[in-house]
């Protein structure tokens, strides 16, 4: 059995496993995400840029996956991590991509650099993926404001001691902490459940602001807000029971992101 083969079974196998509303994504009920982390080497910010302005989101642009989000934790760092969000409509879709973009002629050309960069100079340490499910909540990608750059975003991620703990974290948000959320200035661009990728089970989102200051100011709005604390009070929804551990990471968006 080859890759695409491959790809394609599991997609199917993991469509079979999900609700119908919420596998069937080309009806706008559910759409799915892959996260990818780039650790960059010393010096290869250039590259990795012109890569993925030139080459890759070009080709995925062909495919009709748009838009494709590119952004940069420590940017001003010589070995900064490049996060790329890819938003496909449905599993398949997932499943074929990549081997569409690499049988690309225009993609062959624009990326000729990059892919032909040796072991010994190599671009990055290594590509970090994770597949994420929309949740009920926020099903599909929430596009912010357009024109509105240079932004900042906040890439959360909320992993849980067992998956029936990772389901409660997810129903708290579905059932009002999203709500809270939007009501307070914590923009949602995005929320994922993981379902491949490292550190499961986990909920990962993506959250915009104008800059850091409306950041600061949105969480600590959101700590005081009565519905918050009425919430978080609900027994089966204390952290210490559904939540293990958090991380925050801000990011920057390249001035050719898409999102």
């Amino acid at each position: 059995m080859n890759r695409r083969t491959f790809l394609q079974a599991s997609a199917v196998v993991g469509c079979a496993a999900l609700p119908a509303t919420a596998a069937d994504a080309k009806t706008g009920s559910r759409e799915f995400f892959e996260l990818r982390a780039y650790t960059l080497r010393p010096g290869k910010r250039a590259l990795i840029d012109g890569y993925f302005q030139q080459a890759l989101l070009p080709a995925l642009n062909r495919l009709g996956i748009k838009p494709v989000g590119v952004f940069f934790e420590s940017a001003e760092s010589d070995t900064p991590t490049a996060y790329l969000l890819i938003r496909y409509a449905s599993l398949s879709d997932y499943a074929t991509t990549m081997d569409k973009v690499t049988a690309d002629a225009a993609y062959q050309s624009a990326a000729a650099e990059y892919l032909a960069a040796p072991a010994t100079d190599a671009v990055y340490e290594r590509i970090e993926s994770s597949l994420l499910g929309g949740i009920e909540g926020l099903p599909a990608l929430a596009m912010p404001p357009q024109g509105q750059k240079p932004r900042l975003f906040s890439l959360r991620i909320y992993e849980s001691h067992n998956e029936a703990a990772a389901k409660k974290k997810i129903e708290m948000f579905n059932k009002g902490e999203l709500d809270i959320f939007r009501r307070v200035g914590l923009t949602p661009v995005l929320f994922g459940e993981a379902m491949i990728g490292p550190r499961l089970p986990n909920l990962t989102y993506l959250l915009v602001y104008d800059d850091d200051a409306a950041r600061q100011a949105a969480w600590n709005t959101f700590r005081g807000d009565p519905d918050w604390q009425k919430l978080r009070a609900i027994p089966e929804y204390e952290d210490k029971r559904i939540v293990s551990k958090i991380t925050n990471k801000l990011l920057t968006p390249t001035e050719y992101s898409q999102i």
